[in-house]
């Protein structure tokens, strides 16, 4: 019995050691289970979805041709207290990971547990600020006893799991810290040694896979040191033993409030991506491949949108942009057809005449790939390449699998694209309503006063700072002073209002004079700090200003960023026959949060705290003012969104789910173009959209998060509103479109276009397809001088019904007569139903 136990014991050892893997690496790229792998890799930030949205962005990457998902570890979300540890709903780091492993990919975990990431306090929780003598990211005790813990949680908890690489699990790669090269000067000797330190306390795990450090310029030999930028082609690993990875790859751009939304062109990110390939990498990352929602209270900055979109190949919603998606797609599908003679190619460089090079990678396996770029910003050129002539756009690579005929370009866009709207739809009062004999919308309305409410929390003759007396627990915290107003001051008669001058640091505030909002300010993604100077309405006798100062989010990186601090620094009051009335110095009361936030009344469970007014048509342009509905989930299966157009500032809840912050703030006249140019470098302010209108309108609302009725939303307007206005909107692909020539792709292949329709959905209808040289764009195609009269009815016979559909341009589908001498075109539009 024995014996046949021990058999069993030691058949159950064995399967697990060989589902077991060896990750290594060497000067090619890493090595897994003893063969270099060319890897694609792509970010998928866990809190920034939810848990119901993860297979589908995990499939999408797949689709989409990347080998492995890569995410940061968000430690403030894991730890909101010491030893106060979570890993639930959005935070479920373990059931994500069991899924990108259920999906067959690779995982990268960037432990940090520094991540910057636009994220409030680059993920380092606030309550370590104020452990006794602790110092952010240095050589400092305090602060790595608590790293070093949470290090080795995380860590632990994969281990426990499985989860490493080594076990059989997904993880391939870790990092540790997050681009400390750019800071690790400013803290001198302290800086040096912390991260030498950080390397150590990391391959101390010992996980049994690589640990990197990105962007950092003084590696330790232990790990490999790795690159984030817009362009890693030039990049090289400072020990040659290491391979060339590029942790970053930024596809788009993070957004503030404010200001205008980024783009990269489509064409450009491809560029990056074969030029870094063409230049002996072998794993590459895109931050962001979905960006998702910044959730709550959790976006950095300052300033940072609750939408963390970045313009990336999936959008905040979970659905494929395109055409980013689908043209880099097949650029992940032309580099693996190169695979071999990247690793394992002997590597030839040649220069064919200004801004036109070649690299050639021939394998021992008779594997030959071919890279051939022109880095001209402005003009297309021709390639002389092994007796063949290839016509380069500028700013462009062709990638040659066989070296013979080019599978791809990157600056010619074949995938198909999209019209994709926000369709409003108006709230629906809930059949689960409590007086559902009413018609219409019933609107529970709760008002709070300006000032302090309740007892005072703190009161000083100073200016306090504003993050270090709320800790982050609220974006709010009450000012209030009062003063004596002589009923013979001058203004009383002229009419000439004394000037109220605040100076902040930050962020943003209201101000309020005897209850009434006089002035509103805030600073910018630039500079937190501002001024305000407006004219008051003063009465003879006490006066009371109360001063809402509000966070967007505290810094999320920068040398010492956790003692960069918010609030009213400086108060004054010109224009009194005394002069100036400097009221800094004046006895100073205050409160910490919203009465509302205290008392949880967004919670179902909390909300008879507090008195509720009921209104069919709800009071607008109320400062303050808690607004709470009951409705029912919108109709359909589409994405949801909370257009907020119509209010001014605050926070909103779905059934207590914490949608976000919402702020109607008005991007400024700048950097805005109509066209994006592709070609040259890319730069952050490059190709801007929205000037003028509000940075964000709508506001993501998971499906997840609803019921089918009696769902609470509830608001919180800081300044003003119309909250009748309010409404959701479904997030609906309009349109597909495609568009490709004769000379796409650039080999002796005909070419073809292909449409997808989304899943469970199938071509309705043909609204556009020309064959000849058709204008316009998608959403607006127009015949040109050129048609093939035959179009509509070949698009049709091919296409019509069905979820996907291959259209060649060959002469069996088309009058290739037509026209002669003109290069060929097809465009087609479609709607999915």
């Amino acid at each position: 019995m024995a014996k046949s136990l021990l058999l069993v014991l030691l058949f159950f050892l064995l399967l697990s050691v060989s589902f077991a893997h060896n990750v290594s690496y060497d000067s090619r790229s890493l090595i897994i289970d003893g063969r270099r792998k060319l890897l694609i890799s792509a970010s998928i930030h866990y809190p920034r979805s939810v848990p119901e949205m993860w297979p589908g962005l995990v499939q999408l990457a797949k689709e989409g041709g990347a080998d492995a998902i890569e995410t940061y570890v968000f430690w403030n979300g894991h730890e909101p207290s010491p030893d106060n540890f979570y890993f639930r709903g959005r935070y479920d780091l373990v059931k994500f990971c069991k899924i990108v492993q259920k999906a067959g990919m690779h995982m990268i975990l960037r432990v940090g547990p520094f991540i910057a990431a636009e994220w409030n306090y680059g993920g380092i929780p606030v309550w370590l600020h104020y452990v006794k003598g602790a110092v952010f990211r240095t050589d400092n005790e305090p602060f790595k006893f608590h790293m070093k813990k949470f290090i080795t949680h995380v860590v632990n908890m994969m281990k426990s799991e499985k989860l490493f690489a080594s076990q059989g699990g997904p993880i391939i790669l870790s990092q540790v810290e997050n681009e400390y090269g750019y800071y690790e000067a400013a803290y001198g000797e302290g800086g040096k040694s912390y991260a030498k330190w950080a390397a150590e306390t990391a391959v101390s795990q010992n996980t049994n896979v690589p640990w990197v450090m990105c962007q950092q310029f003084d590696p330790p030999s232990t790990v490999i040191d790795t690159c984030n930028s817009f362009y890693c082609d030039q990049f090289t690993p400072i020990s040659p033993q290491k391979p060339k990875i590029w942790t970053e790859n930024w596809p788009g751009w993070f957004t503030t409030f404010g200001a205008s939304q980024p783009h990269r062109p489509p064409e450009d990110v491809a560029f990056s991506v074969a030029r870094f390939f063409q230049k002996g990498g072998s794993l590459q990352n895109y931050y962001m491949y979905h960006g998702g929602t910044n959730f709550g209270r959790t976006s950095g900055g300052p300033f940072i949108t609750t939408s963390y979109d970045y313009d990336a190949p999936v959008d905040e919603y979970g659905l494929a942009r395109f055409p980013k998606w689908g043209h880099l797609k097949e650029l992940h599908r032309s580099i693996k057809l190169c695979e071999q003679a990247l690793l394992y190619g002997e590597h030839k460089f040649l220069s064919l005449g200004p801004s036109l090079e070649v690299d050639v990678y021939q394998a021992p396996s008779g594997a030959c790939a071919a890279f051939i770029s022109n880095t001209d910003a402005k003009n297309g050129k021709a390639a002389m390449f092994r007796n063949a002539s290839h016509h380069l756009p500028a700013w462009s690579v062709s990638i040659l699998p066989d070296c013979r005929s080019v599978a791809f370009n990157t600056a010619k866009v074949g995938s198909q694209t999209y019209v994709v709207e926000m369709i409003p739809t108006a709230l629906q009062t809930s059949s689960a309503s409590q007086n559902n004999s009413l018609s219409g919308l019933q609107w529970h309305v709760h008002e709070e006063k300006a000032g302090i409410w309740g007892t005072a929390d703190l009161v000083t003759n100073h200016l306090v700072d504003h993050i270090n007396t709320t800790k982050d627990t609220t974006d709010y915290l009450w000012y209030s002073t009062s003063f004596t107003v002589d009923k013979n001051e001058d203004f009383f008669i002229n009419g000439r209002n004394p000037l109220l001058v605040i100076e902040s640091t930050g962020h943003a505030i209201h101000v309020f004079v005897n209850e009434k909002l006089e002035a509103s300010a805030a600073g910018n993604g630039s500079a937190s700090q501002f001024r305000v100077e407006t004219p008051v309405s003063l009465k003879a006798g006490k006066n009371v200003i109360a001063l809402l100062s509000m966070t967007v989010g505290l810094q999320s990186a920068g040398p010492f960023y956790e003692w960069i601090g918010a609030g009213p620094s400086s108060v004054r009051i010109s224009g009194m026959k005394n002069g100036t009335m400097d009221l800094s110095t004046y006895p100073w009361s205050y409160k910490i949060g919203m009465q509302g936030e205290h008392l949880k009344i967004y919670d179902i469970q909390h909300s008879a705290s507090v008195h509720w007014s009921w209104f069919s048509d709800p009071p607008k342009q109320q400062p303050l003012a808690w607004y709470k509905v009951m409705v029912d989930s919108p109709p359909g299966n589409e994405p949801v969104a909370l257009d907020m157009i119509h209010m001014g500032k605050g926070l909103a809840w779905l059934n207590g789910n914490e949608i976000g912050r919402y702020w109607n703030r008005k991007a400024k006249l700048e950097n805005c173009v109509q066209h994006c140019d592709y070609r040259g470098k890319f730069f952050p302010e490059k190709c801007n959209s929205g000037c003028q209108k509000p940075t964000q309108q709508w506001y993501h609302v998971p499906r997840s998060w609803f019921k089918p009725s009696g769902n609470i939303l509830v608001i919180f307007e800081e300044k003003g509103g119309d909250p009748a206005k309010i409404q959701f909107a479904t997030r609906r692909i309009m349109s597909i479109c495609a568009r490709t020539s004769d000379d796409h792709p650039a080999s002796n292949k005909k070419s073809s276009l292909r449409l997808t329709c989304p899943m469970n959905t199938k071509i309705s209808s043909i609204k556009f397809a020309s064959f000849g040289n058709p204008i316009g764009s998608c959403g607006s195609y127009a015949l040109g001088k050129c048609h093939d009269p035959n179009s509509m009815a070949t698009v049709q016979k091919i296409c019509l019904n069905m979820n996907d559909c291959k259209v060649d341009l060959g002469e069996e589908n088309f009058d290739d007569k037509v026209c002669p001498g003109v290069m060929k075109t097809l465009a087609v539009e479609v709607s999915c139903n």
